[in-house]
């Protein structure tokens, strides 16, 4: 978009997004965006890396936790961080809030109850509809615009839906994942990707799994690397990885590794369904403390946790939370092993799978970043200065 002139009256937008995934999502977005807009709040420096008025507050590494007891140890950093991030967006023109709900929900709570004008947009909504879905009614309280990544969220949103304030905009990684396969690769001998997670926590414990089945195969052995670890150094790297990093050839550009691979190892998170919309065949492994699952599995009532198999079965019984069909495996906890992960691998029907992939592809929607910049932009027009 073309920058403002210069003698308009530069616009503000505060912008919330704590997770890896929600930066990259955002760096789509700023394609969009004016690049004169001031911003401000929580994000990577690089996101708007054209925007010469971008300067955030805190970036990912302020944030950087994995668990419940994580989450306990740096409570008073959050209510600190959601205090003060409340009076930074009190002074902008539109506030964008995206994932991370237990920091994101508390500041439109204060933007609301202290009257706030500039309107609250929520991208990538919290995920009511798999737990706290009396949430819902809260959210549609707070905020002014939602924005739907997944089709059926809207049906917890009946009252913002009917003011037409609440959007389904389609699923941000169709518009990220540049090409799309055509048809499946072979297993044999194909090239094989390692997604080990973007948390040095989950990098811990699931990554050696990874590497003793990366030693049992003779494919080419593609590690991708979380892309906020662009900035490390290669000892660091080396340290957070171990030894068994030397089986692998590394890459920050997932995308790519996965186009280019037969088959993927991949970390619960959005990676798995970034897989299945490129095409190619995967298995979940996931591994944390028992006591954070146990807390999880008290409060979550999901039968799969791969947002694959969980869209999958939204698409085929109607209830994104029950179902026994799936597109891959998951191995969970004491279910990740060697020897399954490598079952799951050999046991695949890649035909099988592109199939049902091409079912999700056609589920979901483009245009998720065009959708939303053209919702700020439109808020960020209409509001005044001091409004």
């Amino acid at each position: 978009m073309q920058p403002q002139s210069a003698h308009s009256t530069p616009k503000r937008l505060f912008v919330s997004a704590c997770e890896p995934s929600a930066n990259l999502h955002l760096k789509f977005l700023a394609q969009n965006l004016d690049t004169s807009t001031h911003i401000c709040g929580v994000f990577e420096k690089e996101t708007f890396a054209n925007f010469p008025y971008a300067t955030p507050s805190y970036t990912l590494k302020d944030f950087a936790i994995m668990g419940f007891f994580d989450v306990i140890k740096k409570l008073a950093f959050f209510k600190q961080a959601i205090q003060n991030m409340s009076e930074l967006a009190a002074q902008c023109d539109v506030v964008l809030l995206m994932d991370s709900s237990s920091f994101n929900l508390p500041i439109a709570k204060i933007l609301k109850k202290n009257a706030l004008k500039a309107p609250v947009i929520y991208y990538i909504l919290p995920q009511v509809w798999a737990w706290k879905s009396w949430r819902a009614k809260e959210i549609e309280a707070v905020c002014d615009y939602l924005c739907a990544i997944l089709p059926f969220e809207l049906a917890m949103y009946p009252n913002a839906v009917a003011q037409n304030r609440a959007f389904y905009v389609g699923h941000p990684l169709l518009d990220e994942i540049p090409t799309l396969k055509e048809q499946p690769l072979p297993l044999e001998n194909g090239k094989i990707t390692f997604m080990p997670g973007s948390r040095k926590g989950e990098i811990r414990r699931i990554f050696p799994i990874f590497a003793a089945v990366a030693k049992e195969l003779t494919n080419p052995k593609i590690l991708v690397l979380p892309e906020h670890f662009k900035h490390l150094d290669k000892r660091t790297i080396h340290d957070i990885y171990g030894e068994d990093i030397q089986y692998f050839e590394l890459s920050f550009d997932a995308n790519t590794a996965l186009l280019e691979s037969s088959f993927a190892f991949v970390c619960s998170g959005t990676a798995t369904l970034q897989a299945t919309l490129i095409g190619t065949p995967l298995v979940l492994g996931y591994k944390t403390r028992t006591i954070d699952v146990m807390i999880a599995r008290a409060f979550v009532r999901l039968k799969h946790i791969g947002l694959a198999n969980i869209l999958y079965n939204a698409l085929h019984c109607g209830n994104p939370r029950l179902g026994e069909k799936e597109i891959h495996i998951e191995l969970i906890q004491s279910q990740l092993t060697k020897e399954n992960l490598l079952n799951a691998y050999s046991t695949t029907n890649p035909q099988v799978f592109f199939a049902k992939a091409q079912e999700i592809r056609n589920y979901l929607a483009y245009g998720s970043a065009t959708k939303v910049a053209r919702l700020l932009g439109e808020n960020l027009t209409k509001r005044k200065p001091n409004a």
